[in-house]
């Protein structure tokens, strides 16, 4: 299993009254760090929308367990990794790391999607090409 790293560092504006981050932000951060993720496996977005016609990777599942609250100036580290890959959906864990605790963790199953040919304006669900499959898995 690849896991993929990527640094954060958390500013006053991703907090909350209290000091501490407020819960959505951790879903942005994740959201980028799954971009970073493909990159590190070859496979850019924009190269992956020219390439096959994918539109989005949707969210359809989505758990989230707070363990530890982080606050403004903290040094976070964001691990990704590909769990599980399916013909048109892939399991992705994220923990956001404080030192060697997991102070976060998220696992959500993603689908992959691309423009319905019957209504460009919908998406619709479709088999992960195997390419991109073998570089997420490699």
């Amino acid at each position: 299993m690849r896991i993929t790293k990527r640094p954060h560092f958390i500013e006053f504006g991703d907090c909350d009254p209290a000091g501490i981050v407020y819960f959505p932000r951790y879903l942005e951060w994740f959201d980028a760090a799954l971009q970073n993720h493909f990159r590190a496996c070859g496979l850019a977005k924009a190269d992956i929308i020219a390439r096959w016609g994918f539109v989005a990777f949707p969210v359809v599942d989505l758990k989230v367990t707070y363990s530890v609250t982080s606050t403004f100036h903290e040094e976070v580290v964001i691990e990704t990794a590909i769990l599980e890959m399916r013909r048109s959906s892939f399991v992705v864990r994220h923990r956001l790391m404080r030192g060697e605790t997991v102070a976060v963790e998220s696992v959500e199953t993603r689908v992959w999607a691309g423009r319905d040919p019957a209504d460009e304006k919908k998406f619709k669900g479709g088999a992960i090409p195997e390419e991109v499959r073998r570089a997420m898995e490699g």
